[in-house]
């Protein structure tokens, strides 16, 4: 007789959920000059990561599902980072090539997408990864932490089970967007180190270069 499926706990899916439904709503936005991926990736894109978060949320957090869903983002989160690093490239060269006839409404909306979509994308990566994901943080795994919150230190003022949501993770991502450096959380693994970076990387560019130039083309 087969043993039943393993259930392990797990957070709400509805906000990483959400967080995926505004990033494809911004890439939407985004000029088709602008616009790296084409259209039916990203809804692509979306489908193929609600369906796996479904699962998880429909049965209990199974295995299968958990794995399924930790693997499509991880890579799916990696494409749309170098699409993020293209779109950008692209902008800068229309502002430097053709800055004179830039439109400002469409830089300044298309930094807000790019920016809003590089943080959203990055909190979902940080939270599939840290601590080997979701699953592993649920069920008190011995895997490395990349990031050391500042809950822990004061423990006699959380729950016994507290340990980082989507929401933490999204914070983090919103601080390294703004900041350009750690804030409440601090990276303890090489590769925490390197996404920051690169995440900080790509929201100074959208800010500093291309949003300075659509303020600057904004008609007095």
């Amino acid at each position: 007789m087969s043993e039943p499926a393993q259930t392990i706990p797990h957070e709400s899916r509805w906000p990483p959920a959400l967080a995926i439904l505004v990033g494809l709503f911004l890439m939407l936005t985004l000029p088709g000059h602008v616009r790296v991926l084409p259209v039916w990736f990203s809804y692509l894109a979306a489908v193929a990561v609600l369906v796996p978060m479904a699962g998880v949320a429909l049965t209990k957090g199974k295995t299968l599902w958990l794995g399924v869903e930790r693997g499509i983002i991880i890579l799916l989160a990696t494409i749309y980072v170098a699409n993020t690093i293209a779109e950008l490239a692209d902008m800068i060269g229309v502002v430097t090539l053709h800055g004179s006839g830039s439109n400002a409404f469409s830089l300044l909306s298309s930094s807000v997408a790019i920016w809003v979509a590089n943080v959203l994308t990055f909190s979902l990566l940080y939270w599939q990864i840290d601590r080997g994901g979701p699953y592993a943080r649920a069920c008190n795994s011995r895997a490395k932490a990349d990031w050391m919150f500042p809950q822990p230190g004061t423990p006699e003022d959380l729950p016994s089970d507290w340990r980082p949501l989507f929401f933490d993770y999204l914070y983090l991502g919103f601080n390294t967007a703004t900041a350009f450096s750690p804030t409440d959380a601090l990276p303890l693994t090489r590769r925490a180190k390197m996404l920051m970076m690169i995440e900080s990387t790509i929201s100074l560019v959208t800010m500093v270069v291309v949003l300075s130039r659509a303020i600057n083309v904004i008609p007095s």
